[in-house]
């Protein structure tokens, strides 16, 4: 059982002592070792085995904080793509680049990095935006033709631009984000090597110190890789293409879209940053761990003041920062918020907390702010339900893909408020993010509007193989699952973490699947503050690892892929029987419908099958809502995959209550949004 978050009775907590440091490894050393191995209560412990990804993320107990690390600093929170601190400057690289292709891969022997290239014959390509796109026009069509064009050009490609680097930026600390890159990504700054970050749909930062030089013009050079899906797409038995290393390591039915698909920019900070701000809200309190980077020569010795924002009722409270040179800190503090609102889907109120560093043991200079957006809710476990606030939680939801047929997963704005409109249209109050981190913007027009979030990551129908591969040696399983808990930790709409999507499980006990999920769970774990429950989209409602779930989902296709319909509320009963107390959630189940194509209820393919299988699923869940947590449809709109199942319809996939292109409702959306939960009059 997910126990409620408690708060220390203290109402303020001090600074760490020296115990609260860890010194940060000079750069540009991305080193893998661990100071203090994170211990989950039910699970392994984290960076046993040390891990090979390129980023080298990992877990250090920082004074009792387990910290997030990649490229030998604190991953720090990704805010600036639309905030802007005071206290730090950001350049943006949202622009045109200068952009080519590299089917050879000869681009690194000829030195395509080099600020001394001459790339004024290279193509021009916008940031963010997916290369799919480039010569597709009708890439959301059913018509235009299927591996074609660039939306099958794979391998590398190179993407450079030039910046003037301010002089003002001699002493600052300064980083290089991206918020997505699809699928891996190498990057060089007039030259030199900053890093490779391996995961399509996950931010990452890499630090330039050492080939920084404030007061001129450089170079930025990015090289991206995607790997190809098959060796020939039209074969009518295309083979594919893997690699073992890379998560999904074959191909999966959703589109691999690939470049640099969301912004990017550069972040001057001070020397002395608060690099990351955590918030657990419950009961009344705010309690803050604010994780400091010392990146100075010097001690610091200053203060820490959080302001647990407007409409929370609390004070402003300040405790001493100490934090030696070349090193990271956490701050603890711990503030009374006794009349600020709480959090739910019906009044999704959120607070903005404030962290301000300065210098001196009194009132000193302001050195760096971060600000960040929370909410007070708390979410429990009890007697199989899900609870919010101590109320009953029944999820309608919907599973959704990042991606409109314009701008592929490079979507702007106006795009995620039309498609994240239908949620709301729906009286969806859940959706499950399949299975990959999406955009910032989700998770804070979530938070707004009060809907409720799964998180996933890229771990799709990993074999036994990688997954026993990404537990004791490569760890980029572990990376994605770290930094899905780090970056959305603070999120109120987000509620359940979800580490696999229907992936292998091995024989008799099962010990690599069970081994890989624990590695999973225990990572996740480590760094939420306020202990959201865990849950997987497993293939059986038989799942030999279920004990170790918190809340049991699985993905389950009666009537369609095996089975009846009527099939599916006997499963529930047996999956409630073996764990009584533990909330169910179906994470998956719907059919196919092809738009305008109308028949009987009984014909597979037309509208009213469709919407005649989902009543019968539905059905049967809320007859069982006292144990069955939720259900989520497959899926809020047709989509894009490079599988060979539907060339026809240049690769779209018919399973959505909204067809793909011109995103027009079938029969299923109506009678999905007069759907209604348990209880409901």
């Amino acid at each position: 059982m997910t126990e409620p978050l408690h708060l220390s009775r203290r109402t303020v907590v001090t600074a760490l002592g020296a115990a609260g440091f860890t010194a940060l490894p000079a750069w540009p050393d991305t080193a893998r070792a661990v100071d203090g191995p994170a211990q989950a209560a039910d699970g392994p412990v984290l960076d046993a085995h040390p891990a090979t990804e390129p980023s080298g993320t990992h877990v250090r107990e920082v004074g009792g904080t387990k910290v997030v690390f990649q490229y030998g600093a604190v991953l720090p929170a990704f805010d600036g793509w639309r905030t802007r601190e005071p206290t730090r400057e950001y350049l943006s690289l949202d622009r045109t680049w200068r952009f080519r292709f590299d089917p050879g891969n000869q681009g690194l022997d000829d030195g395509w990095q080099s600020p001394d290239l001459d790339d004024r014959s290279w193509d021009l390509i916008d940031v963010p935006s997916a290369w799919d796109l480039l010569d597709t026009p009708g890439f959301g069509s059913e018509t235009s033709p299927f591996g074609k064009g660039t939306a099958f050009a794979d391998g590398y490609a190179w993407y450079r631009t030039v910046v003037d680097v301010p002089g003002s930026w001699r002493a600052r600390h300064v980083r290089i984000a991206f918020l997505a890159a699809g699928y891996s990504a190498e990057v060089w700054l007039d030259g030199v090597r900053l890093g490779k970050h391996e995961g399509a749909n996950s931010p990452f930062a890499l630090p330039v110190a050492g080939a920084l030089r404030p007061g001129t013009r450089q170079t930025i050079a990015v090289r991206v890789f995607r790997r190809a899906s098959y060796t020939d797409y039209t074969a009518p038995a295309p083979q594919p293409v893997t690699d073992d290393h890379e998560i999904p390591y074959k191909p999966v039915d959703y589109w691999p879209y690939a470049g640099l698909t969301r912004s990017a920019w550069i972040e001057a900070v001070p020397q002395v940053t608060i690099a990351k701000l955590l918030v657990a809200a419950a009961n009344g309190r705010v309690e803050a761990h604010a994780v400091v980077e010392n990146h100075g020569a010097l001690d610091f010795d200053g203060r820490l003041t959080l302001d647990p924002g407007r409409g929370s009722g609390g004070l402003p409270a300040s405790v001493a920062a100490r934090i030696p040179a070349r090193s990271a800190g956490v701050v603890r503090v711990a503030v009374r918020v006794p009349h600020a609102p709480r959090w739910s889907p019906a009044t999704p109120h959120t607070l903005t907390a404030r962290a301000t560093l300065t210098a001196g043991r009194t009132s000193g200079p302001r050195v760096d702010t971060l600000s960040t957006v929370y909410g007070v809710r708390e979410l429990t476990i009890r007697d199989a339900q899900l609870r919010l606030n101590g109320k009953t939680l029944f999820l309608k939801g919907l599973n959704w893909h990042e991606e409109t047929a314009a701008h592929g997963r490079a979507m702007t704005p106006a795009e995620y408020d039309r498609e994240l409109g239908h949620i709301t249209d729906l009286g969806v109050n859940f959706i499950r993010n399949c299975v990959y981190n999406r955009h910032p913007y989700v998770y804070d027009w979530a938070d707004e509007h009060g809907v409720l979030v799964m998180d996933d990551i890229d771990t799709m129908w990993l074999n036994t193989a990688q997954e026993k591969l990404q537990t004791e040696r490569y760890g980029l399983a572990r990376a994605l699952a770290l930094t899905m808990a780090w970056n959305q930790h603070n999120h109120p709409s987000v509620i359940l973490w979800g580490l696999q999507n229907e992936s292998e499980i091995d024989g008799d006990g099962a010990p690599v699947y069970r081994a890989w999920l624990a590695d999973l769970k225990a990572a996740v774990k480590a760094v939420d503050l306020t202990a959201r429950p865990v849950t997987w989209a497993s293939n059986t409602s038989d799942d030999p690892a279920f004990d170790l779930a918190d809340v049991i989902g699985f993905n389950e296709y009666f009537g369609y892929f095996y089975g009846e319909d009527a099939d599916l509320g006997p499963t529930l009963d047996a999956v409630h029987a073996k764990y009584p107390g533990k909330p169910v959630l179906i994470t998956e189940n719907g059919t196919w419908s092809l738009a305008g194509n109308h028949g009987p209820d009984t014909t597979e393919g037309t509208e009213e099958w469709q919407a005649a299988r989902f009543t019968a699923h539905w059905t049967q869940v809320v007859e069982r809502g006292d144990f069955v947590a939720g259900f989520t449809y497959w899926v809020l709109k047709d989509y894009k995959q490079r599988a060979g199942y539907n060339q026809s319809y240049n690769g779209i996939s018919v399973m959505g209550l909204l067809t793909f292109g011109e995103e027009r409702p079938k029969l299923v959306y109506d009678v999905f949004r007069e759907a209604t939960g348990p209880g409901a009059g």
